[in-house]
C-alpha cells in the first residue's frame, strides 16, 4: 500500500507543538505516519508495525500531547532503562508547553506518590508493574498508554510483565488509548485484534535498505547488484575500511563478549590510520576526561580506551553504564567509526550506521547444550540499524558467509524469510506465580471468577487454548497456598493474601525467592552466621542470575563449600537446584563477598572472567534481595536485622564495615575512603579537624574533593 507524505501542518496538530517540531527539523510526515497520525489524534488504539527509524515515536508523542494538553495523563512504557532515558530526553523538549515529564526507573518498593504531579511518565515495564502492586492511585487517571517494543511480549523474562500490564489496563481503564509500537513481525495483526486497535504495517523506511551476503570480497545484494571490495586481509576488515573511507560508520554484530573485544582490537590498527589529526585530538581529550572521572580501572577499561583512541569500540552487557554511554555518545557524534557489539545493542537505543555487518548467526543454547540459529526477528532488528537518516540515502546490512553454499543458506533463512510470529510466554510457571500473587495481593482479584476474567484479557488467552493455562493457574494457587502466601477459603472460590504474600508482592520478588529467604531467616541469627551464608541465600533465589561455572572453578568453589558446609542457612537439599547450580550460587556469592571485602574491580573481573557491568548488575540485584531479606526478617526473625542493615550498606558501597561512615560522604567512593582511612582519617570527626590543603595532597583526593569533604562535614 502506498502512502503520501504530508506537511504536519495539514493535520489537526496545535501550532505550539508544530513550532517545537519545526525547531527539531520535523515539518513533514513520513508516508506511514500520514495514515497513522489522524487515527492517533482521534484517540484510536493503534498497533504500528513499521521498521526502525520510520517515525513510530512521533505518532506516540502526538497521541500523548493531544491527551495531556486536554488535561489527561500519559504513560510511556519501555523495556530498557537506556531507552527510557532516551525517550525522557526527547519528551522533555515539550515541557515548554507547560506540561511536566518524569522518568521513573528506580525503587520497586514504593507507590511513588510524587508521580501524581507529572503529566507524562516514562518507565520500564517492571516499574509500572511495581506501581500497580502498590496501588498507585494516579494510574487511574492515565488516558494514553504507549507500549514500546511490544513484540518483546515474546521474551520469556520481560514479556509476561508487559502483557499483564496491558491486560489490566484493558480491563480497568478500557477508555484509555493504547499505542503499541512494534518491529515488523509476522503476526502483528494478532496484537491489534487483542488490543482492539487499528493495525498499520509498512516496510517503508526513510533510508533505503540493501540487504546482502558477503563472501570472497564481494557483496551480493538481494536486488542482484554486487559490490567488489578492495581486499585487505579478510572480508570484515575490507567492509569496515570501505565504509569509513566513504564517510560512513559501521556496526558489527557478533555472538559473544570475547568476540567483541578481540575483533575490535584487531580492527583498531587499520581504522586508526584513517583518522585525521582533529579526530585524534578530540578522542584523546574525551579519553582524558573519562579517566579523571574513574576511581577504579580494569583491563577491560584499558582495552576499551585504547580502542576508542583508534576510533573503534566494543559494546556488551559487561560494560559499566558510564562505558556504554562513552561508546554510544561518541559513535553518535561520528568520532567512533565502528562498534563491535553483541545483539543486545540492536534492541536498545537508536544507534544507526551506514553499514551493518552480521558476522555470527549462531548462538550457544545452555539449556540444550548446542549452538542454535539466532531468530530471524533478532537478525532483522540488527539489519534495521543500517542507514543514518539525514546522512545516508542507502543503508547496507551484510551477512558474512564462508562460501557460496553458506551464502545461499543465509539468504534463504534471513533475507528472504519473514520474522517469526510472536507468542505469549505467560504460561511459564515463574511468571504465573509472580503475577497471580500480585493480582491477589493488590486486591485486584479476590476470587476465581475475577482471576479467570483477568487472565482472559491476556494475549495468551486470545491466542491459545485457555484450559492449559487454567490448569497451571490451579497449580500456582496451590503453591501459593502451601507456602502461606495466600489463603484459599475452604468451601468457596475466594482467596485472600497473607501478610507474607502482600509483602512478597510489594517487594517485587518471585514468590519462590520469598520462600527461600523466609526459610533461611528461620535459622537462628546473630554473629554465628557468616556473611557468606547470607550472600549464598540471596544467590540461591530465582531472582539472582548466577554466574556460569567454568571447569577451572570447581576446585576452589568446592573448597568454599567444604569450609562453610555446616554454616549455610540455605542448603543444597533445600532447593531443587542441581549440584552444578548449587556451585554456581556459591561462586556468585563469593563474587559479592569479594566486592564488600574491597577487592579491586581488576581482581574481580579477572577471577570471575566478567566485566565491570557484571559486577554492577550482581551488586544491584544483591542489594535488592538483601533489602527484601531484611523486610521479611521484620516478619519472621528480628535477630537478623542488625546484620542485614549493615550488609545492605556494605554492598551498596563495596566496603568493609569500618569504612561505612566515610563512604557516606558525597564523592568519596570505596577507593578514596580506603585511602583516607590509611592516612589516619578514619571518621568524620578526624576529617573535620583536618586541614583542607593536607587532604588535597592525599592521592586520589585532590583540591576539588577535599573542598567538597570539608563543606559536607561543616
Amino acid at each position: 500500500m502506498k502512502y503520501e507524505s504530508k506537511p504536519l501542518s495539514s493535520f489537526d496538530i496545535p501550532n505550539e507543538i508544530l513550532e517545537i517540531l519545526d525547531q527539531e527539523g520535523i515539518t513533514h510526515s513520513y508516508p506511514p505516519q500520514a495514515e497513522a497520525i489522524p487515527l492517533a489524534l482521534a484517540g484510536e488504539n493503534l498497533v504500528l508495525a513499521i521498521p526502525t527509524a520510520s517515525g513510530k515515536s512521533l505518532i506516540a508523542y502526538l497521541s500523548i500531547l493531544r491527551s495531556v494538553l486536554a488535561g489527561g495523563k500519559a504513560l510511556y512504557i519501555v523495556p530498557l532503562r537506556a531507552l527510557a532515558t532516551e525517550k525522557f530526553e526527547e519528551l522533555k523538549k515539550f515541557e515548554k508547553l507547560g506540561l511536566r515529564v518524569e522518568l521513573s526507573i528506580g525503587n520497586l518498593d514504593s507507590p511513588d506518590p510524587k508521580l501524581n504531579e507529572f503529566d507524562i511518565i516514562i518507565a520500564t515495564s517492571e516499574k509500572i508493574d511495581s506501581l500497580l502492586r502498590h496501588r498507585a492511585s494516579w494510574l487511574e487517571n492515565i488516558k494514553v498508554i504507549v507500549a514500546d517494543e511490544i513484540h518483546l511480549i515474546n521474551d520469556p523474562n520481560r514479556g509476561p510483565t508487559l502483557e499483564l500490564i496491558l491486560a489490566r489496563f484493558k480491563q480497568v481503564n478500557p477508555q484509555a488509548q493504547i499505542i503499541a509500537l512494534s518491529a515488523t513481525i509476522q503476526n502483528s495483526i494478532d496484537l491489534s485484534l487483542w488490543l482492539n486497535a487499528k493495525h498499520i504495517q509498512s516496510s517503508w523506511r526513510p533510508v533505503k535498505l540493501l540487504e546482502g551476503v558477503c563472501y570472497d570480497g564481494i557483496i551480493h545484494f538481494i536486488d542482484n547488484t554486487t559490490h567488489q571490495l578492495k581486499h585487505v586481509t579478510d572480508d570484515i576488515t575490507s567492509l569496515v575500511l570501505d565504509t569509513i573511507k566513504n564517510d560512513g560508520q559501521v556496526l558489527i554484530f557478533v555472538n559473544s563478549r570475547r568476540s567483541t573485544e578481540s575483533l575490535s582490537r584487531r580492527l583498531a590498527k587499520p581504522i586508526d590510520k584513517l583518522l585525521d589529526t582533529n579526530e585524534r585530538i578530540k578522542l584523546n581529550g574525551i579519553i582524558d576526561k573519562y579517566k579523571k572521572g574513574e576511581t577504579e580501572s580494569t583491563s577491560t577499561t584499558g582495552q576499551l580506551i585504547n580502542n576508542i583512541s583508534s576510533g573503534v569500540a566494543f559494546h556488551h552487557a559487561g560494560l559499566a553504564n558510564t562505558q556504554r554511554k562513552l561508546v554510544e555518545s561518541n559513535f553518535k557524534n561520528g568520532l567512533i567509526k565502528c562498534i563491535v557489539a553483541t545483539p543486545t545493542l540492536a534492541a536498545g537505543i537508536n544507534l544507526p550506521a551506514r553499514r551493518v555487518i552480521i558476522r555470527d548467526v549462531m548462538r550457544y543454547d545452555g539449556d540444550l547444550g548446542i549452538n542454535k540459529h539466532i531468530p530471524i526477528l533478532e537478525v532483522k532488528q540488527m539489519m534495521g540499524r543500517a542507514g543514518r537518516p539525514k546522512y545516508d540515502s542507502v543503508g547496507e546490512a551484510v551477512l558474512i558467509a564462508k562460501d557460496n553454499i553458506s551464502a545461499d543458506d543465509l539468504r534463504e533463512r534471513y533475507i528472504l524469510n519473514e520474522s517469526e510470529p510472536i507468542y505469549s510466554k505467560l504460561s511459564i510457571e515463574r511468571a504465573l506465580r509472580t503475577h497471580i500473587l500480585a493480582a491477589i495481593a493488590s486486591g485486584f482479584v479476590s476470587n476465581d471468577k475475577q482471576l479467570q476474567e483477568y487472565m482472559g484479557n491476556t494475549f495468551y488467552a486470545y491466542k491459545s487454548e485457555y484450559y492449559t493455562l487454567s490448569n497451571q493457574i490451579k497449580k500456582v494457587l496451590n503453591f501459593l497456598s502451601d507456602q502461606d502466601l495466600v489463603i484459599l477459603e475452604e468451601g468457596t472460590d475466594e482467596f485472600t493474601p497473607t501478610e507474607f504474600g502482600r509483602r512478597t508482592s510489594s517487594l517485587y520478588i518471585d514468590p519462590e525467592t520469598a520462600v527461600i529467604l523466609r526459610n533461611a531467616l528461620e535459622k537462628s541469627g546473630g554473629s554465628e552466621i557468616p556473611i557468606l551464608a547470607y550472600l549464598h541465600a540471596i544467590c540461591a533465589a530465582p531472582d539472582m542470575l548466577t554466574f556460569y561455572l567454568r571447569r577451572a572453578d570447581y576446585g576452589w568453589v568446592e573448597e568454599v563449600v567444604e569450609e562453610y558446609s555446616e554454616k549455610f542457612i540455605h542448603s543444597w537439599s533445600d532447593s531443587p537446584a542441581g549440584y552444578d547450580d548449587f556451585l554456581s550460587q556459591i561462586k556468585t556469592a563469593c563474587m559479592i563477598d569479594d566486592w564488600i571485602e574491597e577487592r579491586s574491580e581488576e581482581f574481580i573481573t579477572n577471577k570471575y572472567h566478567i566485566g565491570p557491568g557484571d559486577i554492577r548488575n550482581k551488586v544491584e540485584t544483591g542489594k535488592w534481595l538483601l533489602y527484601s531479606m531484611r523486610e521479611l526478617a521484620r516478619l519472621f526473625n528480628h535477630e537478623h536485622l542488625p546484620v542485614l542493615n549493615k550488609l545492605i550498606q556494605r554492598i551498596s558501597y563495596g566496603v568493609s564495615e569500618e569504612l561505612l561512615e566515610l563512604v557516606s560522604l558525597r564523592g568519596v567512593g570505596r577507593v578514596r575512603a580506603r585511602t583516607l582511612y590509611k592516612h589516619g582519617y578514619t571518621n568524620k570527626t578526624k576529617l573535620r579537624k583536618a586541614n583542607e590543603k593536607q587532604l588535597a595532597r592525599i592521592p586520589s583526593i585532590g583540591p576539588i574533593i577535599a573542598a567538597s569533604i570539608k563543606e559536607q562535614i561543616g
